[in-house]
């Protein structure tokens, strides 16, 4: 899908982006850590909002792959749920910076091509999460008294919550461990 120049850019944007703010990742600053001339940016990417798109992109792809696993994944909707709970704890205990983009969506206002791809990402992991639910309250493993658009919001709001909590604690706790104490929570509300 992208070059290995054009992974290379997305990586050290990422990084970028987690150390000096999304105001901090311009072109030239992007040039003079890969060690390569702005135009050399310019031949991959037409602008900063593209690589910022690209990034997005990737998480894109991994919502998608998720949310295709959850049609085949045998399991009660709490074993589904904590499956993709893991994975995305996973990818981000391994790559802490990703947080600072996917979770900044509120400085993306202003730019409709950003705004709208943090939606998409957003919808897709809701609705996958709502499916599950859905159907969890039919097979009779989740509670019918709360909708399931309402635990659909307090699963994605709990992850998100523990996620910039770590990062704005500067990673200082292990969040695979605190996200499994909090999927035992979730497990409770869903039951």
């Amino acid at each position: 899908m992208f070059t290995a120049r054009q992974s290379e850019i997305i990586d050290r944007s990422i990084e970028i982006i987690a150390s000096k703010g999304i105001q901090g990742m311009t072109i030239k600053n992007l040039a003079k850590e890969i060690g390569i001339s702005e135009p050399a940016i310019y031949r991959h990417f037409k602008s900063k909002t593209e690589i910022i798109l690209a990034i997005l992109e990737n998480f894109k792809i991994m919502a998608e792959f998720l949310s295709a696993s959850m049609e085949t994944f045998k399991g009660s909707a709490y074993e589904k749920i904590s499956f993709m709970f893991s994975k995305m704890i996973e990818i981000f205990a391994a790559q802490p910076s990703i947080v600072s983009v996917i979770f900044s969506e509120e400085i993306f206002k202003n730019e409709e091509a950003l705004l709208e791809k943090i939606r998409t990402i957003m919808n897709l992991h809701q609705n996958t999460i709502e499916n599950i639910i859905s159907k969890g309250q039919l097979e009779g493993n989740v509670r019918k008294d709360i909708s399931k658009d309402s635990l659909a919001l307090l699963v994605m709001g709990a992850l998100r919550l523990l996620v910039k909590r770590w990062d704005l604690n500067r990673h200082e706790f292990n969040l695979a461990n605190e996200g499994n104490a909090l999927l035992k929570s979730i497990d409770l509300i869903l039951k």
